[in-house]
């Protein structure tokens, strides 16, 4: 026995002594840091440094810097691709570790944000359209429409002389458009990075860069004021280690250099862009028939309960219904979709993926319309009906259940696939979230391809196919409950 106790006491202590010297090494606290998998927001369209290339691999100078810091570091990333301005408000409110998008490190970022050491000088740069004689210097921009990207120091820069020169702004959420905009003549000039702005033309663009490009900015990694030091550490560590090893210098040749190769898909045309990217754009279809199918799936439920609600005699039953249909309906659909995915995660201090975010907005949004949709059916069928089946001695739920509702659902049957066309419509709206639905999809082609007129052109007959079918289908359930 007293072996035994012996023995037990032995394993015991060496379990002890093994935790301990477990947690208070620093090599072994360090390599559980390394396993740890951030999330490092970026952008979308911001060639040559993020960009999804025809393979669909996100790529660019950005890119590539981060996973060569990663894998000389030891540490496991997820890219959220998300836009530049979705992504700062996304670390603002924590639902990403990181940020690495051609990120400028100013003094009013410093505030919230705490900055890498530099891993790229830029300037900002004008640049006009090809064919345009006119705008030589800024003093041509006097009464002229300037796009910007918002967010970022172009749009800075372009705020600070606007007075001066007397200029409009016009503000795009990502590049692309807003050097279609140049090209289509909506807009005179816009300012953007030059490293950006010389790829693109570069890559085939017809723009032109008429003025020298302006003092340089410094591009940083970015994490949240206060928080994530072991990563910062770890992405300065690792940039100083690839440039000593000369990784920097080749990744930077790759995409900057006189013999890197840029935007293969360029100039493509209409059938080339469908044949090129029919896969992707497929994959963007079925992601927003799959979002629209359970965020529709799940307002159903809700709106029915609610409508019911809303016919109750019960007042407290009307009262819910109301408020929550007035509340839901009077909320832009793109605010609701900031509120649950930046400003519940910010107030709750949890993360919410992009696409729960998605399904929880279009179901509260969807749920609203629904319960309008019941509500109406149930009113257009005779009061008649429910006070015949109360005569005949049945109670209100089972005159409901059994008379009432069976006939309203004929009458909301074509109400609801037209709700399910309207759903579908919206979830376009959020791609401002980073969710890679259809028209995410093609803002993404877009950035590489810069084929902007086309790209639109092939999403928006995507879009008419797929709710001209729906349609069909309402026009075809209306004949026949009609003819029943």
């Amino acid at each position: 026995m007293n072996l035994r106790k012996r023995s037990l006491f032995t394993l015991m202590t060496a379990i002890l002594l093994t935790v301990i010297f477990t947690t208070l090494l620093p090599g072994t606290a360090s390599a559980k840091e390394t396993n740890k998998t951030y999330i490092i927001g970026t952008d979308v369209t911001f060639a040559p440094f993020e960009y999804k290339d025809v393979d669909g691999e996100y790529k660019g100078i950005d890119v590539d810097l981060l996973d060569a810091i990663a894998k000389d570091q030891g540490f496991n990333y997820e890219l959220r691709p998300l836009g530049f301005s979705a992504a700062l408000q996304a670390l603002e409110s924590n639902q990403i570790d990181g940020m690495i998008a051609g990120m400028s490190i100013t003094p009013e970022r410093q505030e919230s944000f705490d900055f890498s050491e530099p891993y790229f000088e830029s300037g900002v740069v004008m640049a006009t359209s090809e064919t345009n004689d006119e705008i030589t210097s800024y003093e041509d921009l006097e009464g002229k429409t300037v796009a910007v990207k918002v967010g970022t120091t172009g749009a800075a820069f372009a705020e600070s002389i606007q007075e001066e020169f007397g200029f409009e702004l016009n503000t795009f959420e990502d590049s692309a458009n807003m050097y279609e905009d140049v090209l289509t003549g909506n807009s005179d000039a816009a300012f953007e990075d030059y490293p950006v702005m010389a790829y693109a033309i570069q890559s085939g663009l017809g723009l032109q860069i008429p003025t020298e490009a302006e003092p340089g900015d410094n591009y940083g990694f970015a994490v949240n004021k206060g928080q994530n030091a072991e990563l910062l550490e770890m992405f300065n560590n690792g940039l100083i280690n690839i440039r000593a090893n000369g990784t920097y210098d080749e990744i930077l040749d790759t995409y900057l250099g006189d013999t890197s190769t840029v935007n293969e898909s360029a100039n493509l045309g209409f059938f080339g862009l469908i044949q090129q990217n029919g896969g992707e754009l497929l994959k963007g279809l079925g992601r927003t028939l799959l979002l629209t199918i359970i965020s529709f799936a799940i307002a159903t439920v809700f709106g029915v309960i609610l409508g019911l609600f809303n016919a109750s005699p019960n007042k407290v039953l009307n009262w819910i219904a109301t408020i929550y249909v007035d509340i839901l309906r009077g909320i832009p659909l793109i605010v609701l979709a900031f509120f649950i995915y930046f400003s519940i995660p910010q107030f709750l201090s949890i993360q919410i993926p992009a696409y729960i975010a998605g399904v929880i907005t279009l179901s509260l949004n969807t749920t609203a319309y629904i319960a309008e949709l019941v509500r109406g059916g149930i009113q257009a069928v005779d009061t008649g009906q429910l006070e015949a089946s109360r005569s005949l001695g049945l109670t209100y739920n089972t005159s409901m259940r059994k008379v009432v509702l069976p006939q309203a659902v004929k009458i909301m049957i074509p109400s609801f696939i037209n709700q399910f066309v309207i759903t579908l419509k919206d979830t376009s709206i959020l791609s401002v979230i980073g969710i890679v639905e259809l028209t995410q999809t093609g803002k993404i082609i877009i950035a590489r391809t810069y084929s902007s007129g086309d790209m639109w052109l092939i999403v928006g007959l995507m879009y008419i196919i797929i709710i001209t079918i729906l349609t069909k289908f309402s026009n075809y359930i209306e004949r026949r409950t009609s003819n029943d």
